[in-house]
């Protein structure tokens, strides 16, 4: 831009000493000034879109690494993991439980927590209402992970069917497929056994409160305090109307090639856990370990389930490399 002021600068005094004695009328100097101020205005111009540019690309970068936080809880970053493990939550529940199973697993496996709306630092925004909503979000933020190295899927009862909504968005619209899915607590999204199960979303809050009393993995004390039990159970039935509305089709052959490991609790109500196998061409297990719903609260069965986990996913890792 100097060097260009210069050029002007020249033309100016050039225009000085045309003819003898001729003077420099004002039509001459407009032109000059004209041409510099033109000069000026694109260069000045020029310098705003690159600093906006700059600072837009900037503020893109800390929105998405903020949307992480916000939505994915990771106790334990391990950029040299192998594999991560996405942990989709059951209805009601929050990113804790999930997230602290980093302190207990190897360092190869990175631990991704889903933390939804109303819940935990989200409790300001509104629930989801569908399936769909929760699938965008997450994929929004993880998207970039996903293709970047190999990942797993863990979901107990309401996070075993976003699990399933979850791949199978991935796999139709990225062609990504985790290398295995372990799901627990929950009949197929598409077995009878489910679609024929009562919409907990409708009850009364006096029938909602016994029904979520009888399936244990509230403490009583929440559940008898009025107070707690309105902080908590909104975003439990939320949580349940989301799944009472999920509809998907029976895979009529597998979009999956990975293995699918299924868990349940042995007092808990039945699931149809073999309906699973519909969506997989891979190895199929199911496990039962003692105990009702929230059996895999219980450190016996969480340590088990973790062990399997680990065991499954280093095997995967040799396999994938």
């Amino acid at each position: 831009m100097i060097d260009q002021i210069k050029s002007h600068s020249f033309k100016y005094e050039r225009l000085q000493h045309l003819g003898t004695n001729q003077p420099l009328t004002i039509s001459m100097l407009q032109l000059v000034f004209r041409s510099i101020t033109q000069t000026l205005c694109k260069h000045f111009v020029a310098s705003c879109q690159v600093a906006y540019s700059t600072a837009h690309s900037a503020q893109v970068n800390k929105c998405n690494a903020g949307g992480m936080d916000k939505i994915i809880s990771c106790f334990n970053k391990c950029p040299d993991a192998s594999v991560r493990l996405i942990c989709f939550p059951w209805a009601g529940g929050g990113s804790i439980h999930y997230a602290r199973w980093a302190k207990a697993l190897n360092s190869s496996i990175e631990v991704y927590s889903v933390r939804l709306p109303g819940r935990e630092g989200r409790t300001k925004e509104p629930y989801f209402q569908n399936m769909q909503e929760i699938i965008d979000e997450v994929i929004g933020v993880i998207l970039p992970q996903l293709k970047e190295k190999p990942f797993a899927l863990f979901g107990h009862s309401f996070g075993a069917m976003t699990c399933f909504a979850f791949a199978e968005h991935v796999k139709k619209v990225y062609n990504l497929e985790p290398i295995h899915m372990f799901l627990s607590g929950a009949s197929a999204p598409y077995s009878e056994m489910r679609l024929q199960a009562p919409k907990r979303s409708n009850l009364s809050d006096q029938e909602f409160l016994m029904w979520v009393t009888s399936i244990g993995g509230t403490p009583p004390e929440i559940l008898a305090n009025a107070e707690l039990a309105k902080l908590f159970l909104p975003a439990l039935k939320a949580d349940l109307c989301v799944v009472d509305n999920y509809r998907c089709s029976k895979p009529s052959t597998p979009f999956l090639s990975c293995p699918v490991s299924c868990f349940d609790g042995k007092e808990d109500a039945p699931h149809d856990l073999q309906a699973w196998k519909n969506m997989t061409s891979g190895e199929f297990t199911v496990q039962m370990l003692p105990g009702s719903h929230f059996y895999l609260k219980e450190a016996a069965n969480e340590k088990y389930i973790l062990d399997h986990i680990t065991k499954h996913l280093e095997t995967a890792e040799m396999d994938y490399l």
